[in-house]
């Protein structure tokens, strides 16, 4: 599988020849008209000696591969114009057909060097433009590979599941690190878990933890497990519920550390987030519908004593605008020693609570 980074494809556009072949069928018994459709003849069979000269050309232009840097450029040009895609950063252009390439061709999007001097046939040139296209409407790209990368997992995507962002990683890091300190039986939760992202990387990380992950979509859950296959750990399980309902009763005080990426946009405020979010990823994974975006917030906080051991952590993963009332809402349920972690960039990503 191709390792394609956050979470390739291409259409070289196909010239096709025009299905125009005008003809003559002006009748006459005149010599002057006879003579008028020879000249018209001969020049509809020049025009049309003409067309498959160019289709000749045409044919031969679509059977030269191409390089992945040409290829690169276009698109690169292409996806950085359209206004359905937020450019918040620079460069994200080049990496989003990067990373569509190297889905194509089956290589490492971040091994710019093989990515660069590839020779891409005519298919892989369509296959990738097709894919260029769809990511020119805003369309995420790890939907139209229908894989991401995270924490150094291969994970299949799917459009209606919540996939949580290379951020995320931070939250792993810090879940994970709280899991070693511990001794005995090692349990992590992860709450709207979407594809199982974070529970698949602790899982992952710390092999003798139990880590499972839940989420109210039937359908995440099924992700979650098909990805947990996928990767063979069978320390990483997935409910269904809403919020922690749903977990087996038994976890209730066993759980060492709680993860959780909300969604945090207030109600009101959906419909100011830009195309390639509002358009493609389902309602329910943007907000919970409370005015402020910290609705799950506040019960995951007054829930997670009943879940906790002793100890145990709450690790929540939101906008560093929301983080202050995040810790307030963790303080209220219960939790002590209240902490925000910021990410290699100073911004503010996760809150971590105590029990």
């Amino acid at each position: 599988m191709a390792r394609v980074g956050m979470n390739p494809a291409r259409r070289m556009g196909r010239a096709t020849a025009s299905s125009d072949d005008p003809r003559n069928s002006v009748r006459s018994t005149s010599k002057k008209a006879a003579a008028r459709r020879v000249d018209r003849s001969c020049s509809a069979t020049m025009r049309a000696m003409s067309r498959v000269a160019s289709r000749g050309a045409v044919s031969a232009q679509s059977s030269v591969r191409a390089t992945g840097a040409e290829l690169l450029s276009r698109a690169q040009m292409r996806i950085a114009k359209s206004r359905n895609i937020e450019h918040w950063q620079a460069g994200l252009a080049r990496w989003d057909a990067e990373v569509l390439l190297a889905h194509v061709l089956g290589v490492d999007a971040e091994d710019d060097e093989v990515l660069r001097d590839s020779a891409v046939s005519p298919s892989q040139q369509r296959r990738f433009d097709a894919m260029v296209q769809r990511r020119l409407t805003g369309e995420p790209v790890n939907y139209i590979t229908g894989h991401f990368r995270f924490a150094g997992l291969d994970l299949v995507v799917r459009p209606g599941v919540f996939s949580p962002r290379a951020s995320s990683e931070l939250a792993v890091d810090l879940a994970v690190a709280r899991l070693r300190r511990r001794r005995g039986r090692r349990i992590a939760v992860d709450v709207a878990t979407g594809n199982g992202a974070i529970a698949l990387a602790i899982g992952a990380a710390v092999t003798a933890a139990e880590v499972w992950g839940i989420d109210i979509s039937a359908e995440a859950a099924r992700l979650g497990r098909l990805n947990a296959r996928r990767l063979d750990l069978d320390n990483v399980h997935f409910a269904t519920g809403d919020m922690l309902a749903g977990l087996p009763a038994a976890l209730r005080g066993a759980v060492q550390v709680l993860t959780i990426h909300p969604p945090y946009v207030a109600r009101d405020e959906v419909r100011t987030l830009p195309v390639e979010i509002r358009r493609f990823e389902p309602r329910h994974t943007l907000t919970d519908g409370s005015d402020d975006g910290l609705g799950l917030v506040r019960r995951l906080a007054d829930d997670a004593p009943g879940w906790l051991r002793p100890g145990g952590h709450v690790l929540v993963e939101i906008a560093p605008y929301l983080a202050r009332e995040t810790a307030t809402a963790l303080r209220r349920g219960g939790l002590r020693d209240v902490r925000s972690h910021r990410d290699s960039l100073g911004v503010t990503r996760v809150v971590i609570g105590q029990l």
